[in-house]
């Protein structure tokens, strides 16, 4: 499935969209280049995910925790900062087992060995200045079936 936005409005409305159909225990892994709209796209999951807090690109920080609705929490990391795993591979497969969490991943190459198979993997690509084409991409039954309700 390929999603194309052209301003930052459109790629949280897709977002939220998404957070919508997530319930605890999924897995997005977003994929591009720096100022693709990863953070622009989590901040919309969250809106979906009613989460009240201001969210914020966790690049310094490596993981940011937001509570969201139905007892839900919303991880988001972003490995850009790392050269490998690292402790965090811990701290990630953890999180991922937990079936109340929505864990997002920016950078999960760096920690590619701890991503689950059951992923939704969304690529953001920039054909121009504005527009991003996001590809989703399931992988594993959970994830096809949240790419089939979008």
């Amino acid at each position: 499935m390929i999603i194309e936005v052209t301003n930052e409005e459109e790629m949280k409305a897709f977002g939220a969209r998404l957070g919508r159909h997530l319930n605890g225990g999924e897995v997005l892994e977003l994929v591009g280049d720096v100022g693709s709209g990863k953070t622009t796209l989590t901040k919309g999951i969250a809106t979906g995910l009613d989460v009240d807090e201001d969210v914020q690109s966790p690049s310094f920080t490596i993981s940011r925790v937001y509570s969201a609705r139905d007892g839900l929490t919303l991880a988001h990391y972003d490995f850009y900062r790392l050269g490998h795993a690292g402790i965090m591979a811990n701290e990630l497969h953890e999180t991922i087992l937990n079936p109340r969490t929505v864990t997002v991943i920016e950078w999960g190459g760096i920690v590619e060995g701890a991503l689950p198979a059951d992923r939704l993997t969304l690529n953001i690509v920039s054909p121009t200045e504005t527009t991003r084409r996001i590809i989703v991409e399931a992988h594993g039954l959970k994830s096809r079936k949240i790419e089939q309700a979008l």
